[in-house]
């Protein structure tokens, strides 16, 4: 399977996912950048509402690549126990410090893309998270963990490539996983698109406000 771009990708997730058109209570969120033309094209498609679910991964000052959890829209935090079990005593204070600095990013990008618009209101919905693909799924994990805190009704992970292995794992992190296209050998996300070029910010917000 090979896409054009994020949003071929987009509009053949969303054939997956066309029983859920119309429906008042879905919402679709993407994580940001490269899912959010992703999710554009389903939530056209299904006719239901687009939001961006931001989410930035706290890494050890020392091993940023080794995550003590995560922050998210709305300010939920994730935490991983048995990272910050291994660090000791000083775990609360590391995470606090990593934690204001990505807290900060994370406010900055939402004011970029949402405007003064608050954060989606997930209590009692079916809530439809999008990305451009599937390579590990920490990320994903980590916002999958970040929605289920305020209540949906349902999650669906849904992305249109990923590598069959981690969309096993993230099985357990929602009602519903997706993953339309499962490739081997999988080597990266990108290479199953001929146009993988970075998405913009403007992009985003051109999505979101369209």
């Amino acid at each position: 399977m090979q896409f054009q771009d994020r949003a071929d990708a987009g509009r053949f997730l969303a054939r997956q996912l066309v029983r859920l058109t119309e429906r008042p209570d879905v919402i679709v969120l993407a994580l940001p950048r490269g899912g959010v033309p992703v999710g554009y094209e389903v939530a056209r498609a299904l006719r239901v509402p687009l939001d961006v679910w931001v989410v930035r991964k706290l890494g050890l000052p020392q091993q940023p690549e080794l995550a003590m959890g995560a922050i998210a829209s709305g300010g939920t935090r994730v935490l991983n126990r048995s990272v910050l079990e291994a660090i000791g005593p000083d775990a609360r204070e590391i995470f606090e410090r990593v934690a204001e600095r990505e807290l900060a990013e994370l406010q900055q990008r939402e004011l970029k893309y949402r405007g003064a618009r608050p954060s989606p209101e997930l209590r009692n919905r079916i809530v439809i998270l999008v990305d451009d693909g599937l390579a590990t799924g920490s990320t994903m994990r980590a916002a999958a963990q970040a929605v289920r805190q305020h209540g949906p009704a349902k999650l669906i992970i849904a992305v249109p490539v990923a590598a069959e292995s981690s969309c096993a794992e993230l099985e357990t992190e929602a009602d519903e996983i997706i993953c339309a296209s499962t490739p081997e050998p999988f080597f990266g996300v990108g290479q199953f698109y001929e146009d993988f070029s970075q998405t913009t910010d403007e992009e985003v917000r051109r999505c979101l406000e369209e």
